[in-house]
């Protein structure tokens, strides 16, 4: 017969590779699930970290994109021509249909450069009653043509270069511009406003039609 600890010893040495296997097996399989846990996350952080850096790099180029187009708007400036800049000014309506009426508008639309002295709506409202529909009349066009011609000069006088001088006109004729006490009159037009850019050109405003001989 077997003693009780022949027994134990049967009973243990039985059982212990099922005990063994069974507390090393929990361990080892916990390891290998943190393990591909940790892979898993690891794979999200690095996913993560690329769509970070994708999301940086296009908001970058956008920002460059942008940058770039502010810097070229401020560098090359208005790039409204004479006509487009009076037509959008609200004031100069009159003028604008009288410039279409001698078809003047290519012309003013040039390189140039051209200085305008140019009438408000106010300005033309002046003149008699009836001239203004006169004068865009078809059969009055080489007038209307005198008279606008006359309000141009060639070239880019900016109100900082102006002073009492002749300045000969597109027109062929002269105008008699007066600096004087800060104030600058062509011929009887008084400038109330000066150095409005455009592309090609610069718009000095007149309170006064200003008139041919």
């Amino acid at each position: 017969m077997k003693t009780n600890r022949e027994d134990q010893k049967s009973t243990a040495s039985s059982t212990s590779p099922w005990l063994i296997e069974s507390r090393l097996g929990e361990p080892k399989s916990f390891a290998v699930e943190v393990r591909v846990h940790a892979k898993t996350q690891s794979a999200h952080s690095i996913q993560t970290v690329k769509n970070i850096r994708i999301i940086a790099l296009t908001l970058l180029t956008v920002m460059a994109l942008v940058s770039s187009v502010v810097r070229a708007e401020t560098k090359h400036g208005d790039k409204k021509d004479i006509v487009a800049v009076a037509s959008g000014a609200g004031s100069f309506n009159t003028l604008v249909a009288a410039v279409k009426a001698a078809g003047l508008v290519e012309t003013l639309q040039g390189p140039g450069p051209f200085t305008v002295f140019a009438p408000t709506d106010e300005a033309f409202a002046k003149l008699p009653k009836g001239t203004v529909q006169d004068l865009l009349k078809p059969e009055n066009k080489a007038k209307l043509v005198a008279i606008l011609t006359y309000h141009v000069v060639p070239g880019k006088v900016m109100a900082a270069n102006v002073k009492t001088m002749k300045a000969k006109t597109v027109n062929g004729q002269s105008l008699d511009i007066k600096v004087a006490n800060g104030a600058v009159t062509v011929n009887k037009a008084k400038v109330v406003k000066t150095d409005v850019a455009a592309s090609n050109g610069v718009i000095h405003v007149i309170d006064t039609v200003i008139l041919p001989n």
